[in-house]
């Protein structure tokens, strides 16, 4: 990258959490084997999965970052670590493995993506329910950055070219936070809390050939919505047999918007629990497919994605009010007077070509509920 980093002392918060460390016989586990990972790609209907969990049980996944391993940080991590202050031992044995073994795609995204899993049984017209059970910090570090004109404010001078920030972690009265340097020349610094969540999760395409990882769509992949910590469900429209789901672009915080590209991206460790709900639940409660859902933190969490921010937020309104009247057995027009009454649609990213918008709809403002099954399997997560 044309601008380093500016570096500080750094004293590690905790050690890395190295591949297979810490894990229990109680679930399988899904480690990022360098010769299976894809980079800046995603699952397509011609692939074989290298896991399978059946419906209602549980994995555990490691994923890793891509900042720190790039080409144009040197696709070295201990050195570009290194120079951020970080031991040889405290670098990822996994993520040192894919840079020196594996070559991305020019036209590819960044990311790396720990899948295909295959959930037994989950057919097209299904929903993938993904429930993040548990996110852990592998490293006590992170970077921030922005490239490839791709940032908010790419075109403006002096906001324009390739340059991140080493980011470290610290414990303050038992919350972690993020913390970084904001001069070169003087010791102020920014701290911020930490919300550790995945920006990928998604299911296969339906599709001959691998997508880029970057744009988000109906298959979810790069939504990057802040709101799906520990304790959220994403719901995902099944596009292939077996639903093929996977997941990457760990985050340890993000803001909403992504203005300058990425969050700060570092790596984690999954524990999810995968569900079904089968076609026929779904079509007798959704008047209509929509695109990724989510249940998080007593809300209901609808998204639009396009390419136009616009049309996005339409998209999102939109698919608020589907699923308003879905899981309340509301009218559509009072659906969409109280959408603009009491809840909230937020840009979750404006980087990555195609534009995100999510919704927050309390579950609480509503006394009655859907009869449906889809709505007590969507509510009950929420």
């Amino acid at each position: 990258m044309s601008v380093t980093s500016i570096v500080r002392e750094f004293i590690p918060a905790f050690p890395v959490l190295q591949p297979g460390e810490g894990i229990g016989s109680d679930t399988g586990y899904l480690p990022v084997d360098p010769s299976a990972v894809l980079w800046g790609r995603l699952p397509c209907a011609r692939d074989r999965p290298i896991a399978a969990v059946e419906p209602g049980h549980s994995i555990v996944v490691d994923t890793v970052s891509h900042e720190g391993i790039l080409d144009d940080q040197g696709s070295d991590p201990v050195g570009y670590f290194g120079r951020n202050g970080v031991e040889r031992d405290q670098v990822l044995a996994d993520a040192v493995e894919v840079a020196a073994t594996r070559n991305r795609d020019s036209l590819a995204g960044p990311h790396i993506v720990t899948g295909p899993i295959a959930v037994t049984g989950a057919q097209p017209g299904d929903l993938l329910a993904i429930r993040i059970d548990e996110l852990t910090m592998r490293a006590p570090y992170g970077v921030v950055s922005t490239r490839h004109a791709r940032g908010v404010l790419a075109h403006r001078r002096g906001f324009d070219g390739n340059y991140g920030q080493f980011c470290a972690v610290e414990s303050r009265e038992g919350s972690w936070f993020g913390t970084m340097p904001m001069h070169p020349d003087r010791p102020q610094r920014a701290s911020f809390p930490l919300h550790p969540f995945l920006g990928i999760m998604g299911v296969a395409t339906d599709t001959e050939s691998r997508v880029s990882s970057v744009p988000p769509g109906l298959h979810g992949g790069n939504i990057d919505i802040r709101r799906l910590t520990a304790g959220a469900t994403l719901f995902l429209p099944v596009q292939v047999p077996d639903a093929l789901f996977y997941i990457g672009d760990p985050h340890f915080a993000q803001g909403n918007g992504e203005v300058a590209l990425t969050a700060l991206e570092a790596p984690l460790r999954a524990r999810l629990t995968v569900d079904v709900i089968p076609g026929a639940q779904v079509a007798a409660g959704l008047g209509r497919t929509i695109g990724p859902f989510a249940a998080a933190h007593g809300l209901v969490i609808p998204t639009g994605l396009d390419e136009d921010l616009n049309r996005a937020l339409e998209v999102c309104v939109r698919n608020a009010v589907e699923l308003v009247v879905s899981l309340f057995d509301a009218d559509p027009q009072q659906a969409y007077l109280y959408l603009s009454a009491a809840a909230d649609f937020t840009i979750s990213q404006a980087v990555d070509q195609v534009r995100g918008v999510h919704g927050e709809v309390r579950v609480a403002d509503f006394a009655h509920h859907a009869a449906t099954e889809l709505a007590r399997r969507v509510l009950e997560r929420a």
